[in-house]
């Protein structure tokens, strides 16, 4: 069926002559795959430094870890030998042995400032 050529299309009533439609048709094409070639390579990059800094954080935080467990394992030998030395101690303890009475047991107590102002009157 061949086309008709009517005044009504819209293509046809603003374009300019054909060999100037097709080379800023070229040109935008170029301009655009320049611009989101450019915008591909940037994000790239974006998520490229993303991935570096947190494969460093995770290095970081790793490193922590290991000196955390460190300090656990130390302070946990730590303790063991303290609890073994209280532990020998307590049967040749004279402070133990007299009948002492325990202290009492400590309280404390937070004081709330006084409020003066009348919104928080009762």
């Amino acid at each position: 069926m061949p086309h008709s050529s009517d005044s009504s299309d819209s293509s046809f009533s603003r374009s300019p002559p054909p060999g100037k439609q097709d080379s800023s048709d070229d040109v935008r094409k170029v301009q655009r795959r320049e611009k989101n070639r450019i915008a591909a390579q940037k994000s790239r990059q974006r998520q490229t430094q993303k991935a570096d800094t947190l494969h460093l954080e995770s290095e970081d935080l790793e490193k922590q870890n290991a000196a955390l467990r460190k300090e656990i394992k130390k302070l946990t030998e730590e303790m063991k030998y303290f609890t073994s030395v209280l532990s020998s101690h307590e049967p040749l303890c004279s402070v133990l042995a007299t009948s002492v009475p325990s202290p009492p047991e400590v309280v404390y107590t937070f004081h709330q400032p006084h409020v003066t102002s009348p919104r928080f009157q009762p």
